[in-house]
């Protein structure tokens, strides 16, 4: 594992996050590292993912909408809603590639679809997913999230799916809207 390239994105995500933001990523990472030894992922490249998942979420919404015009990226009518909850992983994509260097197509989706999912992921985009909700900084007051945590490191995903219900319930208890694709990723893992 190339521990120089690893300190080199702490060091670069230091610099641009917030305090509690790094804290987070760096979380993401551990949680990252332990998944991939479980389920047979090459750490270097979960550590990454870990790592950068959030490498644009420092921008503002509007910033964040400004780069995926800039980039061509398609832009739903949800993420425009909701630019900085949906488009700073399509952005953080994009920067993984342009500032970080990552060529890696399976580090580059598992950036791109942290935050909804989508059908037919890659266990690597799976565990950066599951690391992101489960990671230790999170607040105990996720509903069954010491629950989910057991399960994600018996059973990626059974794991998975029960974080995708608990999001889907949040979002409909609090009248928020929903990202399509987190619901077809539902669909999708809960029928496969």
């Amino acid at each position: 594992m190339d521990s120089e390239k690893l300190e080199y994105l702490r060091k670069c995500m230091k610099e641009v996050l917030s305090d509690s933001r790094y804290r987070h990523v760096i979380g993401v990472e551990e949680v990252c590292h332990d998944l991939a030894l479980i389920y047979g992922v090459d750490v270097e490249s979960a550590c990454i993912a870990g790592i950068l998942h959030d490498c644009a979420k420092y921008m503002t919404g509007d910033d964040m909408i400004r780069e995926c015009v800039e980039h061509g990226i398609e832009i739903s009518k949800i993420e425009r809603k909701l630019p900085h909850m949906l488009l700073h992983s399509k952005v953080g994509a994009v920067y993984a590639r342009e500032k970080y260097g990552i060529n890696d197509e399976d580090i580059l989706n598992a950036i791109e679809f942290h935050t909804t999912g989508r059908p037919g992921m890659s266990k690597l985009e799976r565990i950066l997913f599951v690391a992101d909700y489960i990671e230790p900084n999170r607040k105990d007051s996720i509903p069954r999230l010491n629950e989910i945590r057991e399960t994600v490191y018996r059973d990626l995903d059974e794991g998975f799916i029960k974080i995708l219900e608990n999001k889907l319930a949040y979002l409909n208890q609090n009248e928020y809207l929903i990202d399509p694709r987190t619901e077809e990723t539902y669909k999708y893992y809960v029928n496969k």
